[in-house]
């Protein structure tokens, strides 16, 4: 894709997310179990459509990187998107979008038989990128769109 279509598809997107921002029907969707002091919220639901924060493999209890190295961090990375659409009353047959980072390219296949064990066919609409770093240096980061 083209630097100026990418641009273009980014303004967009942010034109759409604004135009339901204004609106009544958004909503910012936390659990009292998130740091109060973190920038974002867990999901936020606008009209039918739910935005999930980034998912890193943190265990919640001890707020550190799951054991295991990527496999580790990946299979806690899917349990948390699952935890955390559960909490809100929402399942993992609600995504219908996921954004992979991996800091490594080469963790592609290990992950892709890591994901299949959260979602089955049809699975979700899917990119996946190598990034340089990730938040407290995590091996990888998912993010996802839902729709209800």
């Amino acid at each position: 894709m083209k630097p100026t279509s990418l641009i273009t598809l980014y303004i967009s997107a942010f034109m759409c997310m604004s135009a339901h921002a204004s609106s009544s029907n958004v909503e910012f969707l936390n659990t009292t179990k998130v740091a109060p002091n973190l920038p974002f919220s867990q999901i936020v639901k606008a009209g039918n459509t739910l935005y999930m924060s980034g998912q890193i493999g943190i265990i919640p209890e001890t707020g550190k990187l799951a054991a295991g190295g990527f496999e580790g961090e990946a299979k806690q990375t899917l349990e948390n998107i699952k935890r955390t659409l559960e909490q809100h009353n929402y399942s993992m047959s609600n995504i219908v979008k996921c954004t992979v980072m991996l800091t490594n390219i080469n963790d592609f296949k290990a992950f892709n038989a890591i994901y299949t064990q959260y979602f089955s066919a049809p699975y979700p609409a899917r990119s996946a990128f190598a990034v340089k770093a990730l938040a407290l240096d995590s091996l990888v980061e998912v993010e996802c769109i839902g729709a209800i």
